[in-house]
């Protein structure tokens, strides 16, 4: 079991799972890459490198703005079937690629063991079936006065899976 967290910014573990599922929230998590990979079974991983908003704080006046606890993160969708997405980029401009909500839904097939997840973004949605997720904190969570980290910040865009420590 993994015991590494952070209690500054109440992250309670490196390593999450759809077990966690209702602790969780994506809302404003922006998604810096995307990525199928071929596991060596039948079916592969979905797996997003993204900037995890772990805690929004609240201003304290004279301050007017939030700020966020955010943590560079790796979510990994086990035994993916049945992808189909839709990116809606227009007018040349290409947005950040930002997650509205995140869903787990029962499927009317009645194949509970494969949920059917639904990835709702400001510009883009996904949906596919899938086993389970786990999510690796990469590293420890920083205060910072906007939603995402720079690119230098976070070390890139990266598909590692191992919690920080």
């Amino acid at each position: 079991m993994d015991n590494s967290g952070h209690q500054e910014s109440g992250l309670s573990k490196s390593v999450w799972s759809d077990a966690d599922f209702e602790e969780m929230g994506w809302h404003d998590a922006t998604v810096h890459g995307l990525s199928v990979q071929a596991t060596g079974k039948i079916l592969p991983h979905l797996v997003l490198d993204l900037d995890y908003i772990v805690r929004w704080v609240n201003p304290v006046p004279p301050e007017t703005h939030f700020s966020f606890w955010v943590s560079p993160a790796t979510l990994v969708f086990e035994d993916v079937w049945d992808l189909e997405g839709d990116l809606a980029f227009k007018g040349g401009w290409i947005p950040d690629l930002e997650i509205d909500s995140l869903h787990r839904l029962v499927p009317d097939d009645g194949r509970q063991d494969q949920p059917l997840w639904h990835i709702e973004g400001h510009a883009f949605e996904l949906k596919f079936r899938a086993s389970g997720y786990r999510q690796y904190f990469r590293q420890a969570p920083t205060l910072i006065s906007q939603q995402a980290m720079s690119h230098a910040e976070r070390g890139g865009c990266v598909f590692t899976e191992v919690g920080f420590s």
